[in-house]
């Protein structure tokens, strides 16, 4: 059996990312109520910022916009210049498995299309950069359909090194690491194939070792024929020892 993939996940730096757009943005800062002066993290900004970018200009946020690339961040430090968003948007060079933050420092964290660490160490090493009540959104591989093909699961063990899970396990996952689940959501068949052919041309630019994961998680998706594997989108807040969970919306 190979060795489960180093993370951060490979996935090419000038490639569109699952839930990347502006709109997905938009929501994120939505349901994790984001208001004028918060203080965000943008954990492997795209090259373009666009994360940083609406955060900042619609949001008021301030925010750090943190890579381990040192081209995506000359990219992201540009743009911030064209846009006149020095005060509000921090270029700032990071070990992305390993950020060096205060405890408390943000008000949310913040990261799109990438896979920068196992759901354990994702969630034990950014809960503490939260400040109370703040938010992490993040992105992680999850188990979608009703039936999912053994060749699927086994490849995803291999590459993250634990089982995939469904969205409803991911949130109880989260419910069990200090945070109260807010929202989930995944990428559907249409979607997932339009990110693969998207992803192709940018592949065929990248040195084939880093690659080979990448190809093997696009053919078993057309193999079968639909997602029984996709990315997630999770949004959930930092929850205090002894906490009440929230009131039932359910009337009864």
């Amino acid at each position: 059996m190979s060795p489960a993939e180093p993370f951060p996940l490979y996935f090419p730096g000038d490639a569109r990312r699952p839930f990347s757009s502006e709109s997905a943005t938009r929501r994120f800062a939505k349901v994790a109520q984001l208001e004028e002066g918060g203080r965000v993290l943008e954990l492997g900004c795209g090259p373009s910022g666009p994360a940083s970018v609406v955060l900042a200009q619609e949001f008021g946020c301030s925010v750090v916009a943190a890579d381990a690339d040192e081209l995506v961040l000359a990219h992201m430090r540009d743009k911030v210049r064209s846009l006149a968003l020095d005060g509000r948007v921090e270029v700032r060079r990071v070990d992305l498995t390993r950020p060096a933050f205060r405890e408390g420092e943000f008000d949310a964290i913040l990261c799109q299309g990438r896979v920068l660490m196992s759901l354990a160490d994702a969630l034990g090493t950014l809960r503490p950069l939260l400040a109370l009540r703040g938010r992490l959104g993040f992105t992680y591989p999850v188990r979608v359909g009703r039936v999912t093909p053994r060749a699927v699961l086994e490849f995803w063990e291999r590459r993250l090194g634990s089982g995939l899970v469904l969205p409803r396990e991911l949130l109880q996952i989260l419910a069990h690491s200090g945070f109260e689940p807010e929202s989930v959501e995944s990428l559907q068949d249409a979607e997932l194939d339009a990110l693969y052919r998207e992803l192709e041309p940018h592949l065929a630019k990248a040195p084939a070792e880093q690659t080979t994961w990448l190809h093997e998680e696009m053919a078993l998706h057309r193999e079968s024929g639909k997602a029984t594997a996709s990315y997630a989108f999770a949004v959930a807040r930092r929850r205090e020892p002894g906490e009440k969970p929230p009131a039932s919306r359910d009337r009864g």
